[in-house]
């Protein structure tokens, strides 16, 4: 039987999803455990068979925008398939899968802080001023991805969480000046064989229920797709602080934080970084007004420069 609860909840998670290309296991799952008191087998199981649905679609919109990396895709998917599979199977036969889990949660919980830290203290980490590590300036470097595959592969089998916060803060520090829509692209489209390798084993190990993976969908499809739709268009000044809030909360989350805690951090985060979109985007508004020949590029701007200095002769 569908329940509305979880599609609203699914809805909401998606279009994060769809926005920072992070937090569905990550979110979804604790939401199933603590909220709706779903087994957590069951929980990560039907989460992820659902992401298997879900994340094509958020890939195809970035895909058709043009904001997606396919050498990488290539590296992380060569290393995350297998090791995703791996992950599974381990967790059906470790004794101790409930402790690894809960080591690997909070080691991965640390993580998300430190780089939520890093990105505030530090914006140029995201290429903040720079014109990105696009087109012809970009370089793959094939072994480090492949490994960054292999470590998120591994952890999303056993937890569900690392399709996306995992695998997007390591491939932040390691392509600081990839643009953000492209990062968050190039991370669905890989997440979408992973996910596949992943559920394939829940199927087959784990404690998938279809009643629970349809309600989930039944929200998350279409707040996924509006929120890879904005997300593939947004500047880097809003999609920063989307990611930073999504970061934030999932690292307290993972580390153990109360409810109450979260309740309170959240919202507080979320003004803050609604707050400081409005002020770039300002501050780019005025920009552009006060400059506007340089809007237009540098060869154009030149060009006025130029008749203007003919006429004063």
């Amino acid at each position: 039987m569908l329940d509305f609860q979880i599609t609203v909840a699914g809805l909401i998670v998606g279009f994060v999803v769809g926005l920072t290309g992070m937090g569905g296991g990550a979110l979804m799952t604790p939401i199933l455990v603590l909220l709706f008191k779903v087994d957590p087998l069951t929980a990560v199981s039907s989460d992820i068979v659902a992401s298997m649905i879900m994340k094509p679609i958020g890939g195809a919109v970035h895909w058709r925008r043009g904001t997606v990396n396919r050498p990488l895709v290539a590296c992380l998917a060569a290393g995350s398939i297998p090791s995703a599979f791996l992950g599974v199977l381990l967790l059906s036969r470790l004794d101790s899968g409930a402790a690894l889990q809960s080591h690997i949660k909070l080691s991965l919980g640390i993580a998300l802080l430190v780089v939520t830290l890093g990105i505030v203290i530090k914006p140029l980490i995201a290429g903040n001023g720079a014109r990105g590590q696009t087109a012809q300036g970009f370089v793959v470097r094939p072994i480090a991805t492949v490994i960054i595959g292999v470590l998120g592969g591994l952890v999303v089998g056993l937890t569900s969480v690392g399709s996306g916060s995992l695998m997007m803060i390591l491939l932040l520090l390691l392509y600081p000046r990839l643009k953000l829509s492209e990062l968050v692209g190039t991370d669905l489209v890989q997440a979408v064989p992973l996910v596949t390798s992943a559920a394939l084993g829940h199927l087959i190990f784990g404690d998938f229920k279809l009643s629970l993976s349809a309600s989930i969908l039944l929200g998350s499809v279409p707040g996924i797709f509006f929120g890879a739709r904005f997300s593939s268009r947004a500047p880097d000044y809003v999609i920063r602080p989307a990611l930073i809030v999504v970061l934030f909360s999932t690292g307290l989350k993972l580390v153990g934080a109360p409810n109450l805690a979260l309740a309170i951090v959240a919202p507080l985060s979320l003004l803050a970084g609604c707050a400081y979109a409005v002020t770039q985007h300002r501050s780019a508004r005025r920009a552009a007004s006060v400059a506007p020949g340089w809007a237009v590029g540098p060869t154009m701007a030149a060009a006025t420069r130029d008749a203007a200095a003919a006429r004063l002769v």
